[in-house]
């Protein structure tokens, strides 16, 4: 049972924290996932020939996936800041920031190789929606980062964790 000196989760551990996790990291990555969705519509190539431009949207099927799986993440970050004990779910964080490295390398090999679109036979030139892009997931990783190294609401906050009630 929980007491004043026990928290009921772990054994040796009182119920109080002095330290919470700081959410900047988890708003800092939502605005790179906003930059990163907006920049999917934004025009992303364009082929020279045919005087065309192809949005982020329509050359590559995971350009959009990638941009609503952060959406989903952030979601899940910012639920957890308002219903986790220390305001992070580690996992989840360290999740958010795999899939915004994911995204900077997607938007880094569209600079040099259009994904999508048969470039072999015709000249394709980046467009400002892949640079933005870049840009997106390079904050959203970053943000991730700085929310994956605050606290998380573990019980071993103050040191090795006692998990046999002996101090």
């Amino acid at each position: 049972m929980a007491s004043p000196e026990h928290s009921g989760s772990a054994p040796g551990r009182t119920g109080t924290h002095d330290r919470r996790t700081n959410p900047m990291g988890a708003y800092v990555a939502a605005v790179g996932v906003l930059i990163f969705l907006i920049s999917v519509f934004l025009d992303w190539f364009s082929v020279t020939e045919a005087d065309e431009t192809i949005s982020g949207y329509d050359s590559d099927g995971a350009i959009p996936f990638t941009a609503y799986l952060g959406v989903g993440l952030v979601v899940a970050l910012l639920y957890a800041i308002s219903r986790a004990r220390g305001k992070q779910h580690r996992g989840l964080t360290l999740t958010a920031m795999a899939v915004g490295i994911a995204a900077t390398l997607l938007a880094l090999s569209n600079l040099f190789d259009a994904t999508g679109i048969a470039s072999g036979d015709v000249e394709v030139e980046v467009e400002i929606g892949v640079w933005i892009s870049l840009l997106g997931g390079i904050v959203w990783s970053v943000g991730a980062g700085l929310l994956a190294k605050e606290p998380e609401g573990d019980d071993d906050w103050r040191g090795a964790a006692v998990t046999d009630g002996r101090h």
